[in-house]
């Protein structure tokens, strides 16, 4: 860490104070509405996002929750693995594999790679009265990228702001996969919930089956959000939940001109709403785990979703997204920029 360690602290409004969770270093950024917590030793993953005036929580953690994985000695050689034995739910940046363990290049990356694994370094950037910010930045290890991703907070204000950048620092061209896995459950989102998202978007379903006892919807058939064809006749509203025990599946929508998306909860009058660059992630997946995975590494135990903005598709990693023409292209030195706003809002 590099924050300066006679800054004058506050315990009121914005502020920012460091810790240790679970051996991890944990980055917590407050003002009067929002408490953010960022794990900058793996991953800079978002595993806190606490309303304050509810006590309500939107980032959903695993049954495992927060775990070290330089605490655990993998008894096999397994690359996917190397993200879930150590995915404690929440948000996680995923760049440059997408999805399924993939080859590059010749650099052979594991589950949403490399940047989940990776400690990342945290800069005290703004620390005022008015508004905080931390800029957490990394160098990938398989790749020559470097990334700074800034998170802020306003005084008052229900929203996270995420500001960052990357930047291809060879001199060859190079192509990503770039995303957000944010993923929401306990103690948020029930089978009440409801999603919205533009108009005019369009669901693509993937092209197999996640869950081994079928799907909820049909495969290689596009349809307008939020109806899809169902697996066993007539049509799923994706935009509301099913009961637990629902299959497993994984869709993608695409074609919104503007990228945003709400999840609202209608008996706690609570929802957030997601927005972001969609020039550089004009996909969002839309993971669904309702229970019924009864195997690794879920054994029935979680009901979630995931709303992941993204560069490319599907989730069959990188080498996929190049063929399929969706992966991003860096030019030698070239960087890229993103955006995105997270806010709570009362309903």
């Amino acid at each position: 860490m590099t924050f300066p360690g006679h800054r004058p602290q506050r315990n009121w409004g914005p502020r920012v104070r460091e810790d240790l969770s679970h051996g991890l270093r944990l980055v917590t950024l407050e003002n009067e509405r929002l408490r953010v917590g960022v794990l900058a030793g793996k991953g800079a993953d978002v595993v806190e996002f606490n309303y304050k005036p509810r006590d309500l929580d939107f980032a959903w953690l695993t049954a495992g929750g927060v775990r070290d994985p330089r605490s655990y000695l993998s008894t096999s050689a397994d690359p996917l693995a190397t993200f879930l034995d150590a995915y404690p739910g929440g948000w996680q940046e995923v760049f440059p594999n997408g999805g399924a363990p993939s080859t590059y290049l010749g650099a052979r990356f594991g589950q949403h790679g490399e940047v989940s694994a990776l400690p990342w370094d945290a800069r005290l950037a703004e620390d005022g009265e008015d508004a905080v910010a931390v800029a957490f930045t990394v160098r990938t290890q398989k790749t020559p990228y470097a990334i700074e991703k800034r998170l802020r907070l306003v005084a008052g204000e229900p929203t996270l702001y995420l500001d960052e950048a990357i930047t291809n620092e060879s001199g060859v061209p190079l192509r990503a996969m770039w995303g957000h896995h944010l993923a929401f459950g306990r103690p948020f989102l029930d089978e009440t919930c409801r999603i919205r998202l533009p108009g005019g978007a369009t669901v693509i379903p993937h092209d197999s089956p996640i869950d081994p006892r079928g799907r909820r919807v049909v495969a290689g058939r596009r349809s307008a959000w939020p109806l899809a064809p169902a697996a066993g006749g007539g049509e799923v509203d994706l935009s509301r939940l099913p009961p637990r025990g629902e299959a497993s599946e994984i869709v993608y929508v695409t074609g919104f001109a503007e990228g945003w998306y709400e999840i609202e909860h209608p008996a706690k009058g609570v929802g957030i709403r997601v927005e972001w660059d969609a020039t550089q992630m004009p996909y969002l997946w839309y993971w669904q785990e309702f229970g019924a995975s009864e195997g690794y590494p879920w054994y029935g135990r979680h009901y979630n979703i995931g709303l992941e903005p993204f560069s490319s598709y599907p989730t069959n990693g990188l080498a996929e997204a190049v063929e399929n023409g969706t992966a991003l292209a860096f030019g030698p030195g070239e960087t890229r920029r993103f955006w995105l706003r997270a806010t709570v809002y009362e309903a």
